[in-house]
């Protein structure tokens, strides 16, 4: 029976030296939402900025959780805020981004009739107060959404009933960590509603990791990727049937874009023959023979080729 005394929503907010007005907009964007305030959980976990935001917060800090803690990263912040969650459902924001409320609204409507667990829906870097909205929704299992569609990493864009989290965990101390919590998450959801409504605005930013060309940070982010790779490979060996299928499919797209980024980011022919002898190792080179997308099928025909590789490592000297 479910407790009707739980919140609705737990929206967990980590923060990291972002500008105060920037916070300020994420909170308003769910103070607008038609929750009462018994219906819904903001906690907002400040990652060990330099000033605290919370004096420049005014009243909204009534409305709120607020935790802080030494800088741990992005994994720690979301863990931490829940292992603070009572809510029936889960939302991560981030704090600089914010929620479109029209948008967002049908997606509480699904939670609250229908009790899927996951409600699924887009995200935009538009600057809009509010996005257009498309109320064709359809329902599927996790793992039949990730054998019939790329799936769309970032934890952001779903509200997901806390209940099928169990002991799922973002791993700490890695980049790209959504890449492998998601999969995880989605594979233990049973009813999966895709709303197709654009629902969340993100900013981009120029310092972002993914717009970080340093070199110590590219070669982490590349032996991230890889040990996620591995990870959920190993996962997936652990599975049957549909849920196998499913995440073997996304390892092996995840693979796709790895050796893609590898070639791109690095131009080391040394770096690429290393960590494409470390996948073939693993099992994970040459990409497995599925009819996932066409962009999938061209890439694995390429990179089969020897003498297409060859002539990339040539060009990489």
């Amino acid at each position: 029976m479910k407790d009707e005394h739980k919140p609705t929503v737990s929206f967990i907010i980590p923060c990291y030296n972002l500008p105060a007005e920037m916070i300020a907009e994420c909170l308003d964007s769910i103070l607008a939402l038609p929750l009462e305030r018994g219906e819904r959980e903001i906690i907002l976990v400040d990652d060990g900025s330099d000033v605290s935001p919370l004096d420049a917060l005014g009243a909204r800090k009534n409305d709120m959780t607020y935790i802080r803690q030494g800088n741990k990263g992005l994994s720690e912040a979301r863990n931490t805020g829940l292992r603070a969650a009572t809510g029936r459902y889960i939302q991560f924001v981030d704090g600089d981004d914010r929620l479109l409320c029209r948008a967002y609204t049908q997606c509480l409507d699904i939670a609250k009739s229908a009790h899927p667990d996951m409600v699924m829906f887009r995200m935009t870097p538009k600057d809009a107060t509010e996005a257009p909205t498309n109320a064709a929704a359809r329902t599927v299992s996790g793992a039949q959404y990730i054998l019939d569609y790329n799936l769309r990493a970032a934890a952001c864009g779903y509200l997901f009933n806390a209940g099928i989290l169990g002991s799922l965990r973002f791993t700490p101390g890695i980049l790209h960590e959504d890449e492998d919590f998601t999969p995880q998450l989605m594979l233990r959801a049973e009813t999966v509603c895709d709303t197709g409504v654009t629902a969340y605005y993100y900013r981009t930013r120029p310092r972002s990791i993914t717009n970080n060309i340093d070199k110590r940070n590219i070669i982490r982010r590349l032996n991230d990727i890889e040990r996620i790779i591995c990870h959920l490979d190993e996962i997936a060996n652990g599975l049957e049937d549909d849920k196998q299928r499913a995440l073997k499919r996304r390892v092996a797209q995840l693979t796709m874009d790895y050796i893609y980024n590898m070639v791109r980011l690095t131009r080391s022919a040394n770096q690429v023959k290393r960590r494409l002898k470390r996948l073939e190792a693993a099992g994970l080179y040459p990409l497995p023979d599925g009819r996932y997308t066409r962009t999938y099928s061209l890439f694995r025909r390429l990179t089969k080729n020897k003498l297409l590789i060859n002539l990339l490592y040539s060009i990489l000297k």
